[in-house]
């Protein structure tokens, strides 16, 4: 019971902290779509991004997250203070000298980079020149993200999560000011957003670096490359490339089939991910990265009875988490864009045209979450032979899906089918999983879906009639427009939660206990 606590009081500061980086991120993107809106400069500045981006994902965030956690929770459980502050001095050495070659080359072979991730740019000149060099400007953030990746997994082992979680806002604040005062300093005015990213990623690294010191790991170069630990945590990065980061790969071919659709289309599928990944920001990764370190934790004591329970808990809350975010997602798509982004260059059809694709992408919001949860379990067991093949079968079954279907579908098309390949993805985690460690809550866990979808259900009808009140396609009225949309998010959160309590669901609960303590700490 302790252990679930610990987990919903981690996800709890977690999401706390995430809603206040996410919300700065909607922020940053509605100034970004007011100033250049969704077009050849948009399409650019989003494709070049997704370059440096597409490695934090798969490298930092991923790969070296569910490499380095749990045979770094391992070493501090089972070895001296001392003995793992050496491995995190050898692991952040090593990562320095990697991702300064990595990002050495990314910059010289941006050319090649760009012609093969973004082939439909070629018939555009202009747009392609600009897109390279942007990339050159934002590479060097992959450094930068990198070594941040490294000291957030220092300390969410250490149990401490605020810090890493509201990193990004520095990210988003750094747009933010760059787009609005540097905008017309340069020739081609979206490359402000591009030294944004750069200032921000270093501001990122900076403000991890103090809170290690106080809590006795400061940070110094360690070159005793022939470290156990690091041997394992590098073989253990290979095959999590490709296990954790299916679902970020799926969404760069996404990008890549967009740059062959009408221009435009590689901008709707980014704000769409971007309102699609404020949920999953706050919520679903801070799951994640809450049960990880209790996972990684209990395998190393051995400990299979608890990992299951936490691996169970996890789902659980997951599932209550997400399934009212993808209803509340799928009835509120265009309203969402309709009242933060229209304006400027951002007119009604651009946000429709980004509420299709936000819809079909709620629609796998749940498995997407889950993957979240199930693929780190395998890590924490030292598998990772089994996430690799499955994330391979999804990646086919992603690339299957895109190409059906958009042709008829255009870019809302290449959003469900990420949503079609996060299903599958899903369900043969969870059964190669059952196999490995054996049952670990099935019933509970189906009971848990149940409950969250019939609760979802009286909450979707308030939420549908809410939205039908006003005509969303005027521009302005955001006075109106915001407290409506306000009163369904408000309105459907107040019904999912009633019929939840009434249905009895465990973490309608642990959410209620967890708000009043908070309420009654101030």
């Amino acid at each position: 019971m302790s252990e679930k606590k610990n987990i919903a009081r981690a996800a709890g500061v977690l999401g706390a902290a995430t809603m206040l980086s996410r919300i700065m991120g909607m922020i940053r993107d509605m100034v970004v779509s007011r100033l250049f809106g969704a077009g050849l400069y948009t399409d650019a500045f989003f494709a070049a991004f997704q370059i440096p981006n597409m490695l934090r994902r798969f490298f930092a965030e991923g790969a070296l997250t569910s490499a380095f956690v749990p045979t770094f929770s391992e070493w501090h459980t089972n070895k001296g203070a001392e003995e793992t502050r050496a491995l995190a001095n050898v692991c952040f050495t090593a990562l320095t000298i990697v991702m300064a070659g990595i990002t050495i080359l990314g910059i010289i072979f941006s050319p090649q980079l760009v012609h093969l991730m973004f082939p439909g740019f070629s018939s555009n000149p202009e747009k392609l020149s600009v897109t390279i060099l942007l990339n050159r400007l934002m590479f060097p953030y992959i450094f930068f993200v990198s070594l941040v990746a490294l000291c957030m997994g220092i300390l969410n082992t250490l149990r401490h999560f605020f810090t890493p979680a509201i990193s990004t806002v520095f990210l988003n604040i750094s747009m933010i000011l760059s787009a609005l005062l540097l905008h017309d300093r340069f020739q081609v005015p979206i490359v402000a957003l591009a030294v944004g990213v750069l200032i921000g990623g270093v501001l990122q690294l900076v403000l991890q670096l103090p809170v290690l010191y106080r809590m006795g790991f400061p940070l110094r170069p360690n070159f005793n490359f022939d470290h156990p630990a690091l041997k394992r945590i590098t073989l253990l990065m290979g095959p999590s490339v490709f296990g954790v980061g299916v679902y970020y790969l799926n969404i760069t071919v996404g990008s890549i089939l967009a740059s062959l659709l009408p221009e435009g289309s590689v901008s709707y599928l980014y704000y769409a991910q971007r309102l699609f990944e404020f949920p999953q920001g706050i919520f679903t990764v801070s799951v994640a990265q809450a049960v990880l370190p209790s996972m990684s934790r209990q395998a190393a004591i051995g400990d299979m009875d608890a990992l299951k329970e936490s691996l169970s808990y996890g789902v659980r809350l997951t599932l209550f988490i997400t399934i009212p975010a993808m209803v509340g997602l799928m009835f509120c798509a265009t309203p969402i864009f309709s009242l933060l982004f229209m304006g400027g260059a951002f007119d009604y059809a651009k946000a429709v045209n980004c509420g299709t694709a936000l819809l079909y992408y709620s629609v796998g919001l749940s498995f997407v979450a889950l993957v979240r949860v199930l693929v780190p379990a395998f890590y924490a067991l030292k598998d990772t032979k089994t996430p690799v093949v499955i994330a391979f079968a999804a990646f086919l079954l992603n690339l299957l899906f895109s190409l059906l279907l958009m042709g008829p579908m255009q870019h809302g098309g290449l959003a469900l089918a990420s949503s079609l390949s996060a299903l599958g993805n899903m369900l043969l985690l969870l059964w190669f999983l059952r196999k490995k460690i054996g049952p670990f809550g099935g019933r509970a866990i189906a009971v848990a879906g149940v409950k969250g979808v019939v609760a979802s259900i009286p909450m979707a009808l308030a939420v549908y009639w809410i939205m039908r009140l006003i005509d969303w396609s005027p521009a302005g009225k955001r006075l109106l427009k915001g407290g409506v949309l306000g009163s369904g998010v408000l309105a459907g959160m107040a019904i999912f939660l009633v019929s939840a309590y009434l249905l009895r669901c465990e973490e309608a609960g642990d959410v209620i206990r967890l708000v009043k303590r908070k309420l009654l700490k101030k």
